[in-house]
């Protein structure tokens, strides 16, 4: 008779050893998915943060040109004033700047300025809706800066550019969502934490006045160990 074959197969004892293996390994991978998983939602994060800080100074930058475009017109009333030919903001509460002009990234002006509330002489954003619905604007080029008075233009020229037509803005596609608040404390802008320019830094609550600043309301931690709050 020959040799009996060797069964194939496992024993207990690999098998055991398989599955102990396994399960190492398994355990080893799944906090570095969770770090993974985190990482993203903090690039997210930041991502949004940066999109809504960068459309809040690009509409607060438009709308101190359309002031700037009402003093030209010697229609502009309210808390402060735009020196029409420096383009410096003073008055109560505005301080001196820059010629908002002399600013490559302005290249139009809000024209409505009823937007903006006595409580809000600044001209940031009321709310975040506003960046999404959009504004009616103007080029710069358009009448009002200069122009009328202006011997470098002609009547019909000023009259031509003070009558253009004014475009619809939009400075946000829509309002992000915040990756690290759960799903069911969503409610449009209540998931951010927002700060008006009248807030201090350590304020527990927003003014309303308007939209200087977002913040996350997550209490959570980031993996560099800083408060998602802060950032």
């Amino acid at each position: 008779m020959g040799t009996p074959k060797k069964a194939n197969g496992f024993t207990l004892i690999e098998l055991v050893i398989t599955v102990a293996v396994l399960a190492i390994l398994t355990l080893g991978v799944i906090p570095l998915m969770q770090v993974s998983v985190k990482r993203q939602k903090e690039e997210q994060l930041r991502a949004s943060l940066r999109e809504m800080r960068e459309a809040i100074d690009q509409f607060h930058r438009e709308a101190l040109a359309g002031a700037q475009y009402q003093v030209n017109q010697g229609t502009t009333t309210g808390a402060g004033n735009v020196d029409p030919n420096s383009g410096s903001r003073t008055g109560p509460g505005t301080g001196t700047g820059v010629n908002i002009f002399g600013d490559p990234r302005v290249r139009v002006f809000i024209t409505d300025q009823t937007i903006f509330s006595t409580d809000n002489p600044d001209r940031y954003p009321p709310d975040l809706a506003t960046l999404v619905d959009g504004v009616d604007v103007l080029p710069i080029t358009a009448g009002g800066l200069g122009r009328r008075g202006n011997l470098n233009f002609s009547a019909t020229e000023a009259a031509t550019a003070d009558s253009a037509i004014p475009k619809r803005k939009i400075y946000l596609r829509r309002i992000p969502d915040d990756p690290m608040t759960p799903e069911d404390e969503s409610k449009g802008d209540g998931e951010w934490d927002f700060r008006s320019c009248y807030d201090t830094a350590d304020a527990g609550s927003w003014g309303g006045e308007n939209v200087f600043d977002v913040h996350s309301k997550s209490k959570g931690k980031a993996l560099d160990g800083t408060n998602y709050r802060d950032w």
